[in-house]
């Protein structure tokens, strides 16, 4: 039995956007984007200024608040990576030491970041990403390139979707949740 006949038996309804048409899996993962990104927002929202300051970890020392900025500041290029994904280009550049590169000049530019300014960042940045996903086909999220950050495993443009630009708020939040004991 296929996989769509079991969906079929089990009466799974497709998911539907909130004028109630069936979406598309750009559109899905466009509004998951979105959701991370609200939830980062309303939990950073509540944050003192004590909290907002507060580092992530013993072994991350950026501030809660430069974590807020810094998954706004990633989105562009979390979209444009799996545009590329989608165009079927390689990506061998693309690392986790590139990744720990930004990641370490972003925390240098950005220490005293304030609150106001992340969280406006965030709400831009995040709605600009949803934006952009949703512009995707089906054909262009099921492309694949070599990917560096997968060690040059093909990976699908969904998959880069997914595993960057819609887990990083989800992830980033899990860690803040945590060093502030919440």
């Amino acid at each position: 039995m296929s996989t769509i006949e079991k969906e079929m038996q089990t009466d799974k309804k497709p998911e539907r956007l909130a004028d109630g048409s069936p979406a598309s899996r750009a559109q899905l993962l466009a509004a998951r984007i979105e959701e991370g990104a609200a939830g980062l927002l309303a939990f950073a929202e509540g944050l003192s200024d004590a909290e907002w300051r507060k580092p992530i970890s013993a072994t991350d020392r950026r501030s809660v608040g430069v974590i807020v900025h810094h998954v706004a500041t990633m989105y562009p290029i979390e979209v444009d990576l799996a545009r590329a994904v989608a165009a079927g280009k390689a990506t061998p550049d693309v690392t986790w030491e590139a990744v720990a590169q930004i990641n370490a000049k972003h925390t240098q530019d950005n220490a005293q970041v304030s609150k106001a300014a992340a969280l406006e960042l965030l709400r831009q940045n995040s709605r600009e990403a949803g934006a952009a996903v949703r512009t995707f086909t089906d054909q262009e999220l099921d492309s694949a390139a070599p990917l560096g950050l997968s060690f040059g495993a093909p990976m699908t443009a969904q998959f880069v979707i997914e595993d960057h630009a819609l887990r990083h708020s989800w992830h980033h939040l899990a860690k803040i949740r945590k060093a502030l004991g919440r």
